[in-house]
């Protein structure tokens, strides 16, 4: 009786001060890995365009932005895969092992395609990085969701999602560091960063012990055998497992397809404006070039800023009105948020704008965190949260291409319908409003999510499910 009075009386307080040493020890790792995880995400995003350049010299430059577009897919569906295959494993060998080897994956390939000798090198590392990438999420929100007591976890989980802006801030102000270096060069400094999480491995591996949890329902599998660990086939014949996979992955699919298809992109309309607001002051191309990447790691931190008081946001209001509703809120903010910032985005002035783009598509980041890992039992937890957290990044690798693809049939219709006599700057003009337009269609599939609630239940004030 006093232990349940006692729990009770703890489940009042702050989440954060309902946890002890260990607990904080849990959540600190979990949250740099995927801190970390979200800088060298960023790193790339910053770095890619300069790689390529750098490692075809001499290509057409339509080429190259085709070529750098490709790196983008090769790495978000090796992400797609690492997810997959290691969300499984962190089911049926640990969650803390599992992180560690994800953590080192990401790291070691990632200061290996700094050290890249052409292209093709460069692709095999990214797709090998992100192997590791993909892994991290669904074992950082497993092993707090297990680790941590049910009444801090929601909020705990939220701000681990929360802390991603940090890593993604944290590449920012690497590459505004960075924008006085050859950009041929830079790049390389960039992805020598995102090698340094590798350290993390040390502390993972000497003290981060299994959840009871897990060794409960480990042993658990030793004894019966319909209670497999990290199976797919156990998640795909049980309807309730195989709903919550289903829909939670479609779920998924609408904003990460929304965000790597579309909002990572939303930089090129900043470039442009740079562009712009830079012309006539008779800079060199060092300094225009200097200037563009200080800029762009600019929108690039305002946009994140966005996304911590975002994913923030979505966690008190989940707290507080359920997951599913805010759910509905969010995805119709993520949708009209995109296309006002294509369409009204135009000079340096509107940089405040991607504030607002990070805080609507990111803040639904926050309610996979605290909801995904609320659909499946222990058994399954990382396993299911991984497959819908990363099954939908094989669509979203298409995302770009499918961009790139949009814009230019697009633009070349809008070229059409030029004067024959038109301009090298009209025609610019005419293909950067025809990525406005691009973008604006392919909003749509945030509509997906809400489509996708339609068949997934409300959790909030439930406990994590079991067999």
């Amino acid at each position: 009786m006093n232990e349940r009075i006692t729990s009770q009386a703890d489940a009042a307080l702050p989440w954060w001060k309902q946890l002890n040493g260990y607990h904080w020890f849990v959540f600190i790792v979990a949250s740099a890995a995927w801190c970390f995880d979200c800088l060298d995400q960023q790193l790339f995003i910053l770095a890619r365009d300069n790689a390529v350049k750098a490692l075809t010299p001499g290509m057409d430059s339509l080429k190259q932005t085709s070529l750098s577009t490709w790196a983008m897919s090769v790495f978000v569906a090796g992400w797609a895969t690492g997810g997959l295959i290691f969300g499984a494993v962190g089911d049926r060998i640990g969650r803390a092992k599992t992180l560690a080897l994800t953590v080192l994956i990401y790291s070691l390939f990632t200061g290996l395609s700094s050290l890249s000798a052409n292209i093709t090198q460069f692709m095999i590392y990214r797709a090998l990085t992100g192997l590791g990438v993909g892994g991290v999420f669904g074992l950082a929100v497993a092993l707090v969701a297990d680790a941590l007591p049910d009444s801090a976890r929601p909020k705990a989980l939220g701000m681990l999602q929360a802390l991603s802006a940090v890593g993604n801030v944290t590449a920012g102000l690497c590459a505004m560091s960075l924008s006085g270096v050859d950009p041929m060069v830079s790049w390389k400094y960039l992805f020598w960063i995102g090698s340094v999480p590798a350290f993390l491995c040390i502390f993972i591996m000497a003290r981060l012990k299994e959840p009871e949890k897990w060794l409960a329902a480990k042993a658990t599998s030793r004894t019966d055998s319909t209670k497999a660990m990290g199976s797919y086939s156990s998640l795909f014949t049980d309807p309730r497992w195989c709903k919550s996979a289903l829909f939670g992955m479609l779920l998924c699919v609408s904003a990460v397809v929304g965000l790597w298809g579309i909002g990572f992109f939303s930089n090129k309309l900043v470039a442009a404006a740079i562009e712009d607001s830079l012309a006539g002051k008779n800079l060199s191309p060092a300094a225009i070039s200097e200037a563009k990447q200080w800029w762009s790691a600019a929108n690039l931190i305002v946009l994140n800023i966005g996304a911590f008081v975002g994913m923030i946001a979505f966690s008190k209001a989940a707290h507080r009105f359920g997951r599913k509703p805010v759910f509905v809120v969010a995805f119709i903010a993520a949708m009209a948020a995109t296309i006002f910032f294509y369409q009204m985005f135009e000079t340096r002035a509107d940089i405040w704008m991607s504030f607002v783009l990070g805080l609507c598509q990111l803040s639904l980041f926050a309610g996979f965190a605290i909801y995904l890992p609320e659909l499946f039992p222990t058994r399954l937890r990382s396993t299911g949260v991984s497959f819908c957290y990363n099954v939908g990044r094989f669509i979203a690798a298409s995302g770009p291409v499918t961009l790139g693809v949009l814009q230019a049939n697009l633009g070349a219709k809008a070229i059409a319908a030029l004067p024959a006599t038109a301009s090298a700057a009209a025609q610019a003009a005419a293909k950067l409003d025809a990525f406005r337009t691009a973008g604006c269609y392919m909003s749509a599939v945030f509509l997906l999510g809400l489509v996708a609630l339609m068949f997934l239940p409300e959790t909030k004030g439930r406990p994590l499910p079991e067999d």
